[in-house]
């Protein structure tokens, strides 16, 4: 081969120095080409690896697509599930709502049925309470007008008994009720008349022939002054002025109306008030016992009562002692008379015992009419419920006695 020089001289030109290393223009074409080849080879390389790996994605695409459809498959076989579901779901609410709309209706109607008889029942009951208030209502106002006379007559009765003379005669007037109530008539007087001209409230005629005087006093003044009394000089000087009045009263009683022979030898002094007596009795003891040995003795309208009670026995045993022969002698007539009817009683046994023979002969009688009975009822034929005819032309056989005996038997 014939080389061009030029060319040659060319190639061998240093065209850099890399420190102590001088290029040429050859070594630098060489190293061109070579760099070229390398870049060649290395862009083969590296598209046979994008073949490789655009395959390798194809290839997961590929699965990745069939994975997402089989998915897809899935995920619509399970919608459809769901629907079906769902309108099962859907079917099951409406029967299930509609069965629910039935129990709350049937409830409700029980509930309303239950509202409206317990309406009733609160009703009724509220009617009934209402009338039983009417009726309460109705004894209020019975026991406030009740309550409104009472305090006319309390206050009647304060007018009354602030007056001396009307406070004397409303004592009289409970004390003579007591009297009445308890004694018989004709066994006192009021206002009676004695001896020596002094004329008691009540007098009452025991069976020894003495009279038992009894007089009404009643000092409420000077009791309603210890009450409304405060202090201890009010208090004293009250209580001062109920012992006079009290013992100025037992005074006048012993002095009038006990009279040797004509009266008993104590009187009675009423007082009509329980708590007037009660107070007199619990704070004045001195002055009780003061009229006790007076012979004057405080009661109050119980005691009177329990006194009339003492004395009408006192009376009833009087008179029963009075009507003693009395008594011995119809005790006497009523032995008598028991003694006739013992009498009559045993003639009547008599009679019974008589009557007894003459019941038992009438027996014996019935019994032979009874036997001879059976001797007539033997003549006649056995299964013939006809009696015997006699022949003809012939007298009857037993005419006579037949007659008599049926006769004896009817």
């Amino acid at each position: 081969m014939v080389q061009n020089p030029p060319a040659q001289s060319m190639l061998s030109q240093t065209l850099f120095a890399v420190g102590d290393l001088d290029v040429s223009v050859g070594a630098a074409v060489l190293g061109f080409g070579a760099l070229v080849v390398i870049l060649l080879i290395a862009i083969v390389v590296i598209a046979a690896r994008s073949t490789r790996q655009r395959a390798a994605v194809s290839d997961a695409q590929a699965q990745r697509a069939a994975e997402l459809e089989r998915r897809l498959t899935e995920m619509l076989q399970s919608q459809a599930e769901a629907s079906g579901r769902a309108q099962q779901l859907g079917e099951t609410l409406a029967t299930r709502q509609s069965e629910l709309a039935r129990v709350l209706g049937d409830r409700l109607d029980a509930v309303t049925h239950r509202v409206g008889q317990s309406m009733e029942q609160s009703t009724r009951s509220t009617m009934g309470q209402l009338r039983q208030l009417h009726e309460r209502l109705a004894v209020i106002d019975n026991a406030h007008k009740n309550l409104t006379d009472l305090t006319t007559q309390v206050t009647t009765l304060r007018d009354v008994l602030a007056n001396k003379q009307t406070r004397g005669a409303f004592g009289q007037a409970r004390m003579e009720a007591i009297v009445q109530d308890g004694m018989p008539k004709g066994s006192f007087a009021f206002q009676h008349t004695l001896s020596s001209g002094k004329r008691p409230d009540c007098v009452v005629f025991l069976p020894d022939g003495r009279a038992l005087c009894i007089d009404a006093k009643f000092p409420l003044e000077s009791v309603t002054a210890l009450r409304d009394a405060r202090s201890d000089d009010d208090k004293k000087m009250a209580a001062q002025r109920v012992r006079q009045d009290i013992s100025k009263h037992v005074q006048d009683i012993a002095g009038k109306y006990l009279i040797p022979g004509e009266t008993q030898d104590m009187a009675l002094m009423f007082v009509p008030s329980e708590s007037v007596y009660a107070e007199i009795h619990d704070g004045f003891d001195d002055v009780v016992q003061k009229a006790y040995r007076n012979r004057v003795v405080l009661v109050s309208p119980s005691l009177l009562m329990l006194a009339i009670q003492v004395m009408q026995q006192i009376m009833k045993d009087a008179r029963m002692r009075e009507a003693a022969d009395q008594i011995r002698d119809e005790v006497m007539h009523l032995a008598d008379d028991l003694g006739r009817l013992r009498e009559r009683v045993q003639k009547l046994q008599t009679h019974f015992s008589q009557a007894n023979e003459d019941v038992r002969l009438i027996a014996v009688s019935a019994e032979k009419i009874d036997r001879r009975a059976e001797r007539i009822k033997d003549l006649e034929f056995d299964g013939d419920d006809k009696a015997i005819e006699p022949p003809r032309g012939k007298p009857e056989l037993f005419a006579v006695p037949m007659s008599r005996k049926l006769q004896a038997g009817e």
